[in-house]
């Protein structure tokens, strides 16, 4: 494959995964990658590929990737497409598929973002995210953005700088877990001549050639421990040198953080610094997974179709009304990335298609039930209509009502942190105290209500 591949491309090739995540460190990062997912140590198990495909979207987002295995049972593709991948084919595969498959892919490119501040939708949590990032677009303290992995942080990242006063400055992105953690430190701070073997030149890093503009931190939680007091100095006081030299320097650029990780859980863990974390994240913003976004993904999906079939001067697919329905119930748990490369998938495989379920659920991991109801446009609606009906029964006690109501918003928030009430209160708007006045109302009522 690498002989006949490379007739077309240039190609680099690795025989495990850490060989494929030592070539992703190494410029130019590729564009496409062809991944198998039966690896060492476990060649006949699909487990070291799906690692490997979670590893290169971590390290390098924007590369496409193309799985070719011998795993072609239906579930790993979709997983893998799931977990990000845009392509799925099973082996055998003829050469001159392949290489039309990748050359089809690799003409996909990201496209320009929306105007105005990017971020698609006009669900609840998306518009709340919305007006934070205009109040946090000029202040000038860090800003920590949190979120699953796929849900488009950089995008909030591009429109805190894009509707502030540094818009005509630099914005930077270093993502922290792309880099061999040995050269972390020279990407972010610069080094003198002879500062370490191969330095044979000074070098200015990111801070000094962010300038006054924006420097985003992307996978904030993979730094380095040894160099995370060095980010702190940074942070509090502007100042740091570059390696090999004793002078200090001053850094003026903001600095917006991003991770999919819990970061206080890390700082308990002692695999991060606390007094990092909370400098980070003086602001912090979160961003919502597409699962919690309403009817945002037929936004975004008409987004992508129309760039992607524009990119491939092809007609624009749509979607039947029942093709529609499913997706919305489906929970897209690869979030706003598997939502893309559905698009991908769609323009190339059925351009100007008006597109059926079945043709759609091909691309879905685990798709809802055709035959499960569909979502309410409006939760409160359903509510009124449920209260005028108790109402008219003469069955309604507001007080019961308003205590059941609280207690499932208040069961949901710990089911989803794991009974964490720290955790729960924040994704409840209360505090952790208020949260457990509330607990222990709700406990004395169900308390009277069995007596």
């Amino acid at each position: 494959l690498s002989y006949f591949l490379g007739r077309e491309f240039q190609v680099r090739t690795a025989s495990n995964r850490r060989e494929a995540l030592d070539a992703l460190r190494t410029p130019p990062i590729p564009a496409l990658a062809l991944v198998d997912l039966g690896l060492p140590p476990q060649p006949h198990t699909p487990s070291e590929g799906f690692e490997l495909i979670a590893n290169i979207l971590a390290l390098a987002p924007d590369t496409r990737i193309v799985v070719l295995s011998g795993q072609n049972d239906e579930a790993n593709g979709r997983h893998a497409r799931t977990l990000g991948a845009t392509e799925f084919i099973g082996k055998p595969a003829a050469p001159d598929h392949l290489l039309q498959v990748l050359q089809r892919v690799g003409r996909f490119r990201e496209g320009v973002s929306a105007p105005g501040d990017g971020l698609i939708g006009d669900s609840a949590a998306i518009l709340r995210l919305k007006t934070q990032v205009r109040q946090f677009a000029d202040a000038p303290f860090p800003v920590l953005v949190e979120g699953e992995s796929g849900t488009g942080k950089e995008l909030v990242a591009n429109a805190l700088h894009r509707l502030g006063s540094r818009r005509e400055a630099p914005f930077l992105a270093l993502n922290c877990a792309a880099i061999s953690p040995s050269l972390v430190e020279a990407a972010l701070f610069g080094h003198a001549k002879g500062a370490f073997t191969g330095a044979a030149g000074a070098r200015s890093g990111y801070f000094e050639d962010a300038g006054s503009g924006t420097l985003f931190l992307d996978e904030i939680g993979d730094m380095p421990l040894e160099l995370q007091p060095k980010l702190l100095r940074v942070l509090e006081n502007g100042q740091f040198q570059r390696i090999g030299e004793t002078q200090d320097r001053h850094a003026s650029a903001r600095i917006i953080a991003a991770t999919n990780r819990n970061l206080q859980e890390e700082v308990k863990a002692g695999r991060f610094r606390g007094d990092l974390y909370h400098r980070l994240s003086v602001l912090s913003l979160t961003m919502p997974p597409l699962r919690d976004r309403d009817m945002d993904c037929m936004l975004l999906l008409r987004h992508f179709l129309a760039q992607y079939a524009t990119q491939a001067a092809a007609p624009v697919p749509t979607l039947s009304p029942d093709a529609e329905q499913m997706l919305r119930r489906y929970a897209f748990p690869g979030n706003v990335r598997e939502l893309r490369n559905i698009a991908i998938r769609l323009c190339a495989k059925h351009p100007g298609s008006h597109l059926s379920v079945e043709q759609l659920v091909e691309e879905l991991d685990q798709p809802a039930s055709p035959q499960a109801p569909a979502p309410s446009a409006d939760p409160v609606e359903e509510l009124v209509r449920h209260v005028r009906t108790e109402m008219s029964a003469g069955r309604f006690n507001l007080e019961q009502t308003l205590l059941a109501i609280e207690a499932g918003c208040i069961d949901a928030a710990q089911e989803m942190t794991a009974g964490n009430l720290s955790q729960a209160a924040k994704l409840l708007g209360i505090n952790r105290t208020t949260l457990y006045n509330r607990l222990q109302v709700i406990a004395r009522s169900e308390g009277r209500r069995t007596g």
